[in-house]
């Protein structure tokens, strides 16, 4: 039996208490719903004033918000199934874990483009406007989904070719490594996955160096560069985060050799670390520390609460 398979075991043997499974769904569905109604704002600022559909930092922030929306939408509902139903058909499993795989590697191609641009405004500031277009924003965005989409759909061709087809009308838990099994998938994806990690990382550091020192040589106002300084560092974290989901299956193999009896537990301790908490920081250093979004936002949500209490008091008084 693979290593993929044993974990798979462990989940089916350790199930967890009524008490624990109530537990773990409410903390899930509350950081769901909190996250996606915070982003819902954001889209709508977003959509609502046209200095934000004009500037490629905040296009690329707001599909950052769309993308995160969708993958929290995705893996939210897939952990309310895998406790509610436990197994699905393996067909309807491959397609949520596709569309989860998609929006999952956007984010750390979507922070990349987002720290570039951010390096051409800070290092190259008379380029800014040529290089930095509307048009080639989305055109990048583009690239993003079709990066995503090229690595993770071999998967399921692969699998459609190796795999038997009454595999595919079966039902499994469901996870990457139940629906697309095969030890090649395992290796591509492990590889891929060094690669995808040592580039992009690499790429995001030297870009954050080289603002970090512009900043600091440009900038006389202490009080200014710290704030600098505290927004790169909000950056790595951000991205740190986003990218231990390319660890996630090594340590998860490790959790479940460590600690077979509460394998549960470590998915449950590695969904909210890898899933959830980059979700929860973007709209964060993104939305809310941002003084012009932030603003406008404020703007929106007061007229809301105005437009909400007149209307109460109008139909809450026949009178």
């Amino acid at each position: 039996m693979n290593v993929s398979l044993a974990n798979m075991t462990l989940v089916i043997q350790y199930r967890d208490s009524y008490a624990k499974a109530v537990t773990k769904n409410v903390i899930v569905i509350a950081l769901g719903i909190s996250i996606n109604f915070i982003n819902a704002n954001l889209i709508h600022t977003f959509r609502k004033h046209q200095i934000f559909n004009t500037n490629p930092r905040y296009i690329l922030f707001i599909h950052l918000v769309v993308n995160d929306m969708i993958q929290l939408t995705l893996t939210v509902g897939l952990f309310l199934l895998s406790y509610i139903l436990h197994r699905i058909n393996v067909s309807l499993c491959c397609f949520f874990i596709l569309l989860a795989l998609f929006t999952t590697e956007n984010t750390p191609l979507n922070l990349a483009c987002m720290v570039a641009e951010c390096f051409v405004a800070v290092c190259l500031p008379l380029r800014h406007a040529q290089l930095c277009t509307v048009r080639r924003t989305y055109l990048l965005m583009g690239l993003i989904w079709a990066t995503s989409i090229v690595s993770v759909l071999p998967d399921l061709f692969i699998s459609l070719v190796i795999e038997p087809l009454d595999f595919f009308y079966s039902q499994v838990f469901c996870l990457r490594e139940s629906a697309f099994r095969s030890p090649h998938l395992i290796m591509k994806r492990d590889v891929y996955y060094v690669v995808y990690l040592v580039v992009v990382w690499l790429t995001i550091l030297y870009a954050y160096l080289r603002i970090m020192i512009t900043a600091r040589a440009a900038n006389t106002d202490a009080k200014n560069a710290k704030k600098a300084m505290n927004t790169v560092l909000l950056h790595g974290i951000q991205l740190l985060l986003c990218m231990s989901t390319y660890i996630d299956p090594l340590l998860k193999q490790l959790l479940a050799f460590w600690f077979p009896e509460n394998y549960r537990d470590s998915l449950f301790a590695c969904y909210i670390i890898n899933q959830i908490l980059p979700r929860f920081i973007s709209p964060i250093i993104y939305g809310l520390r941002d003084k012009n979004f932030r603003t406008y936002l404020a703007k929106d949500l007061m007229c809301k609460v105005t437009m909400a209490t007149h209307t109460k008091t109008v139909f809450g008084n026949p009178s």
